[in-house]
């Protein structure tokens, strides 16, 4: 494993450890107001507080567990739904397969973010409804990754034995396929949940992410960003976790990619 890749799965822990334990690790409560706006670093307050005088690293703990929970929660479910369809076109290469495929060209014609602001001004924002929106709206790339991969597969002659032996296809599809196609799938999940944490931080930046006052990173660069005209680089703090998480998460990625192309140093 390349430094780069142990690099970025350390920092994946950490950020799993801070997610997981954020109830113990932070010093206050996410919304728990405790002095005036805007304090400065250092005293009971390590990074200063925010516009309403909640302590800044606290909020950036409890955003841990919030923004990668709901993206993760997100991604999960995007690649099951794309996942499984992409699969089923791919085996019934008829009017199911035209149906999707259509659906999903449709789908993919529009860019993703416009469709998603449009989707939650009509449903309303929130948690769940966040969460259904991305998730069907990035599930159409799942499913055309999961569509091309299992028709590569599906033709290969150890399937074609598994139909003669009198196997049903979901059970040659679980089976014979599933396992053959995990690496470029097991990849793409990395680069989906990039994609879906920079879409929950962008849509709290612009107020339609999560609700108040659930600590977000995205909805903190944008409460605190009036600091950044008096030269405070606080704002940027939430900014630099983004970052980090979706650099050491492309880092796992790319090894994760090498080792499925099978090539060798």
């Amino acid at each position: 494993m390349p430094w780069t890749a142990r690099f970025g799965a350390v920092v994946i822990g950490l950020y799993a450890l801070l997610a997981i334990f954020a109830p113990w690790i932070a010093p206050y409560g996410e919304a728990e107001i405790l002095g005036g706006a805007f304090e400065l670093w250092g005293g009971d307050h390590l990074l200063g507080t925010d516009n309403l005088g909640r302590d800044l690293l606290s909020r950036l703990i409890w955003g841990a567990r919030n923004t990668i929970g709901i993206a993760l929660a997100t991604t999960l479910l995007s690649f099951a739904l794309g996942a499984i369809l992409g699969m089923a076109a791919a085996a019934n290469t008829g009017l199911i397969d035209q149906v999707l495929s259509r659906l999903v060209d449709v789908l993919m014609a529009v860019p993703s973010l416009l469709l998603t602001l449009l989707a939650l001004s009509v449903f309303g924002p929130g948690v769940l409804n966040l969460i259904l929106i991305i998730a069907l709206l990035d599930s159409t790339r799942v499913y055309r990754l999961a569509r091309a991969t299992t028709m590569n597969v599906i033709v290969l002659d150890y399937v074609e034995a598994a139909r003669l032996r009198g196997e049903g296809m979901v059970s040659i599809l679980w089976r014979e396929v599933l396992p053959n196609i995990s690496a470029p799938l097991i990849a793409e999940f990395g680069l989906r949940f990039c994609f879906v944490f920079l879409t929950i931080s962008a849509l709290s930046f612009l107020g339609l992410g999560l609700p108040p006052p659930t600590a977000d990173w995205g909805a903190m660069v944008k409460e605190n960003a009036a600091l950044i005209t008096f030269g405070d680089i606080t704002p940027l703090l939430p900014a630099l976790a983004i970052a980090l998480l979706t650099v050491a998460v492309n880092f796992v990625v790319d090894h994760l990619l090498h080792l499925a192309s099978g090539l060798k140093e």
